[in-house]
């Protein structure tokens, strides 16, 4: 799998300000941003972006995926003190 099918299929699963991916084509190293993730512990944001894989995190497609999860006020944040 490619950086861009994986961000297409994550895209098209859930609202996203902006996605980075970096990886070898199985294992992934990711930045979210969603408005999804408002409310919600980083425990239960890696889980909406898992549910999005559904079957190919099942199936080895994606065998690892390490994730940041930022909400659009956060990312904001982020970018500012850097």
């Amino acid at each position: 799998m490619t950086a861009d099918q994986l961000k297409d299929i994550i895209s098209a699963g859930m609202a996203c300000d902006h996605i980075t991916l970096e990886g070898d084509g199985r294992h992934w190293y990711a930045t979210i941003v969603s408005p999804e993730f408002e409310g919600k512990r980083p425990i239960q944001r890696h889980q909406r972006v898992y549910a999005t894989l559904g079957a190919r995190m099942q199936s080895d497609e994606v065998h690892a995926l390490s994730m940041k999860t930022f909400t659009p006020a956060e990312w904001a944040q982020a970018q500012a003190d850097d």
